[in-house]
């Protein structure tokens, strides 16, 4: 079992194929689906039949009971905590050729229980994995819950990962501040931008090893270049992305999160989890949309 633990939000996607034009019109196609990084993760580990549980916040409202109706439709169970008066979140993703940008209110994922985190994560199974995204870290409001999740895991002895969520936040945080909250993970996995708010400048591989000082395993994520896993024992892979024409990048990186835990909790080497991680990725950027 995987737990995810992390946002589930409501995705408005604007799918542009020129430039914006700032004060006038830009021609798009709109849709409106699930999101939010720990639950995309969720979503893409039920597809592939891998068992997983989601921890999050939404509103009580329609959009946080159709968030949850749709993660267990396809197979996640949903310890999702239900928050009166709070809205669940929201993200417009503008999405173009070759990149996406993100604006967010993240609404009921800031209310994040601690105690619930605690709760779900002491009565899983034994031999469950916990894989926190970071944005629960990189927002006050939620801080509290994203730190109950790795001391509650750390108390059953379960292994950990961390996806470092976005680069923004991460920068307004500080990287001393993440690298100690997060410090003695087993993985922390990270894009380009991230690493190098967290290791500094130089290539991936380097990256990845200096993150080896705080973690037991970094993965750099390098999208068609591919990726890189170093280990604190100082041994580096390398691997290969999958050539596939894209689409959409939104939620690759979560695509390629669920390939690579689903792999490795199940006994893969750090070489045949990149190699699952870029699978799932490689399926993700050829649809519209972050989910399955």
């Amino acid at each position: 079992m995987i737990i995810v633990v992390g946002d589930l939000v409501t995705d408005v996607l604007v799918e542009h194929e020129g430039p914006l034009h700032p004060g006038s019109d830009t021609d798009a196609a709109i849709r409106v689906s699930g999101g939010g990084q720990a639950a995309n993760t969720a979503a893409w580990l039920a597809h592939i039949g891998h068992p997983v549980s989601l921890v999050s916040a939404v509103g009580d409202d329609v959009a946080g009971r159709d968030r949850v109706a749709e993660l267990e439709w396809a197979g996640v169970r949903c310890a999702v905590q239900v928050c009166p008066g709070a809205a669940t979140g929201s993200v417009v993703v503008l999405t173009g050729p070759g990149e996406r940008t993100m604006v967010t209110d993240r609404g009921a994922s800031l209310l994040l229980d601690p105690d619930h985190v605690t709760s779900v994560i002491a009565g899983a199974p034994d031999g469950s994995h916990v894989h926190l995204s970071g944005y629960p870290l990189l927002h006050a409001g939620s801080r509290a819950a994203g730190l109950a999740a790795l001391a509650a895991a750390a108390r059953r002895g379960l292994t950990v990962s961390v996806d470092a969520a976005s680069a923004a936040p991460l920068r307004s945080a500080g990287a001393q501040a993440f690298l100690t909250w997060v410090r003695e993970t087993g993985l922390l996995l990270c894009n380009a931008d991230e690493a190098e708010v967290l290791a500094g400048p130089g290539s991936a591989a380097d990256q990845a090893h200096r993150l080896t000082a705080h973690v037991h395993g970094a993965v750099v994520k390098q999208g068609a270049a591919g990726a890189v896993w170093s280990s604190r024992d100082g041994s580096v892979i390398t691997g290969q992305a999958q050539g596939v024409p894209m689409k959409d990048p939104t939620g690759a990186g979560d695509a390629f999160a669920a390939g690579l835990l689903a792999a490795r909790c199940s006994g893969a080497s750090p070489a045949a989890a990149l190699a699952a991680g870029a699978e799932l990725g490689a399926r993700a950027v050829s649809v519209l949309g972050a989910r399955p």
